[in-house]
Formats: structure tokens, sequence, C-alpha cells
């Protein structure tokens, strides 16, 4: 894990330096006195996992910092040190991951430093959903591999559904917007269902589609869906979408508008 801090008061750099180093001793630590030398470290290739930096600073300033940051290394945490509560709305409009008031504790950091993707126990048997960019399905790490295109497409029109329980015609209109053949949706219908609950059955995850009184359904608690921890606020996952949702699904064109107005 690499970490930056970033501060132009020179003791304090070392103090938040030492902090770090006390809370993640594991840790790679790069430590900067400017925000313009941060960002030369980033492109030369050095992207940080996590960067605290300080918000008043001479030169580039810890807001402007974070907006050129996120446009290099957008998987970059971002969270600001500072002396001051009244740049908090602020930083958590550039979607900065956290905010903490100097001198910074070695609890306050190993707090953020939870959020690192993959550290999480909670989420080790959930499948993994990315909605965000190319709709793609995870499991233990590796990429789900379908059978049928249109199982996966299934898959994603019922968790773009939250959970809540959606119909065959529901579910054809999604998917085959032209068809008129009732008949023959419902065999479609009834194919992908039938190969997709086989896919998963065969990772153990099964549970996963709900199938009753001719309605299908999502378990959520048993996804780890970047989409659904934005609604619920979480703070990387909304600094995970960059204006695609299911991609390559035209259906999800409205629900990608509504998110990008949610975005401005």
């Amino acid at each position: 894990m690499l970490i930056y801090a970033i501060d132009d008061e020179e003791n304090v750099l070392e103090e938040t330096g030492r902090v770090i180093k006390e809370a993640s001793p594991e840790a790679r630590l790069l430590i900067f006195n400017r925000g313009d030398k941060a960002l030369n470290a980033i492109k030369n290739g050095d992207r940080p996992d996590f960067l605290f930096s300080d918000i008043e600073m001479p030169g580039i300033s810890g807001m402007q910092l974070a907006i050129r940051v996120k446009e290099l290394s957008p998987d970059t945490r971002i969270v600001f040190t500072t002396a001051y509560e009244k740049y908090a709305l602020e930083a958590f409009k550039v979607k900065v991951q956290g905010y903490l008031l100097k001198p910074v504790s070695v609890e306050d950091v190993a707090e953020e430093l939870k959020y690192l993707p993959g550290k999480s126990e909670e989420t080790r048997d959930k499948l993994v959903v990315r909605c965000f960019g190319y709709f793609d399905v995870y499991w233990k790490k590796e990429a789900l591999i379908f059978t049928r295109k249109q199982s996966k497409e299934l898959l994603a029109y019922l968790i773009d559904r939250e959970g809540a329980a959606c119909t065959a015609g529901e579910v054809a209109t999604a998917l085959w917007q032209d068809e008129t053949d009732v008949r023959l949706e419902q065999n479609r219908i009834r194919v992908l269902v039938n190969d997709l609950r086989n896919t998963l059955r065969e990772i153990g995850m099964e549970d996963v589609l709900i199938r009753k009184h001719r309605e299908l359904a999502v378990r959520r608690n048993m996804l780890d869906c970047d989409y659904y921890r934005m609604l619920e606020g979480d703070i990387e996952a909304i600094n995970s979408y960059r204006g695609q949702y299911m991609a390559q699904y035209s259906w999800a064109e409205i629900k990608n508008s509504s998110l990008l107005s949610l975005k401005r």
C-alpha cells in the first residue's frame, strides 16, 4: 500500500507521517511539502492508494490538488487533514473520502485506512458486482463466466431493480423491446433463468436468485454492489462512478442519466 502525506508546515508533515506509519507500519509512505510535487510523482507512475493532504497550502491548494488527483488517479482515496472545520462541506463536494481535524490521531488514520478495497471480511462471501462502467460479476476475485450473454444481462436487469420483484413481461420489455410473441418471450426467459441458476449453482450462490409466483428478484444482502453502496452514501462507491452505468445495455441509459444528475 502506497500513502502520500502533504503539508507545507514541516513539523506538521513530520508528525502526520509518524502517525500514518504507526497506523500502518507495512505501508510505503511518501511525504511532500507542496501539492505540485505530489502531482508530479503521480504523473511519473507512483499512484497512491491513499493521499492525506492539508487544505491551505501555497501554490496548489488541497481542493485543487484533490480535483487533479481524481483526474490522474481516480482510485486514490483522498483524506483532508486541516485545523478548520469550515472546509468540510466543500471537501465532500469534490468527493474526498475523509476529513480529519489536526492533530490527526493514529486511531483516526487507521479508521480511514480500513476502506481499502479487499480488506473487508464482510464482502468475502458475497458476489461482487460492478455496475459502473461495464457490468461485470466476480466470485473470489475471478470474473464469473456466463454460458449465455443474455443470462448475464438478465442478472444485470434484476440488480438494476434493486431487489424489487419483476414479472417476465417486464424482463422481456427490457431485453427484447421489439418482441411481440408472448409465448416466445416466456420460453426465452425460462431458458435464461435456468441457465443463470445453473451458473450461480456452480459457485454455491444459487440463492442470490429469487423465483416465486412467476416473479424474479435478487437478494441484495448477498451482493457487494458498487451501485447499491452508492445509494447508501458510501464515498468510495460515489468516487468510483465516472459517468457510465452498465454501459453495454441500452435499457440502463435512463438510470445512468439520473445518476449523472445526482453527481453534478
